[in-house]
């Protein structure tokens, strides 16, 4: 195995032990209460983040630019999933 296909191995099951906290959590809770949609949705978040740093990983040459470029990515996703927990900037899109 090359060296991305590891690098992609690895970031995908980032992405699905992330994904797997609400699951357990809800196993020993009740504060936490994910419908199968919460999951499809932060599972869509979360794996098109992974595979768009991938992608941006394995093209843009400058470390400089892929750092950069993944921080925006990342940013993007924080402040999605905010608005989506919280409704920080009050859209119609959290439910607000």
């Amino acid at each position: 195995m090359d060296f991305q296909t590891k690098r992609l191995s690895a970031i995908m099951l980032i992405a699905a032990l992330i994904l797997s906290i609400p699951f357990f959590a809800m196993q020993f809770t009740n504060e936490v209460n994910w419908s199968l949609f919460d999951f499809a949705i932060a599972g869509i978040l979360l794996f098109g983040t992974g595979l768009t740093i991938e992608l941006v990983l394995r093209k843009v040459k400058k470390m400089k630019y892929r750092i950069m470029v993944s921080l925006g990515i990342l940013i993007i996703l924080f402040i999605v999933w905010a608005e989506l927990a919280v409704g920080i900037f009050g859209s119609p899109f959290a439910g607000s």
